[in-house]
């Protein structure tokens, strides 16, 4: 008797390696294809950055992987981050005021 093939494992069930993620510096493409995907990506790579080591992350890691990502998701993980843990910000402000400079004359516009 053969069984069927299993469904696939939905994203928000699968383990996503940020840690290999942030030595590469790659985020795989199918975490940016959509909107939902990107969105459940930052969601889950917050938590990551939250829950680590404050020092196994560093800012040039974080910031090529955040590039890699449209602005809008740029400023999500920032707002998350905040929302998530606003003494945080902190640790990451050298980063956040990097982001947010590129989007200074957008802001105003």
């Amino acid at each position: 008797m053969s069984s069927a093939p299993p469904d696939p494992i939905p994203f928000a069930a699968q383990s996503i390696p940020f840690w290999e993620y942030l030595e590469s510096g790659k985020v795989p493409e199918e975490f940016l294809a959509t909107e939902y995907m990107t969105q459940q990506f930052v969601e889950r790579l917050v938590h990551y950055v939250l829950c680590v080591p404050s020092k196994s992350v560093s800012m040039p890691q974080l910031s090529k992987i955040l590039e890699q990502m449209d602005p809008k998701k740029q400023v999500y993980f920032f707002k998350r981050l905040k929302e998530t843990s606003p003494h945080s910000l902190k640790e990451f402000a050298p980063l956040y005021y990097g982001f947010m400079a590129e989007f200074h004359p957008l802001l105003f516009t």
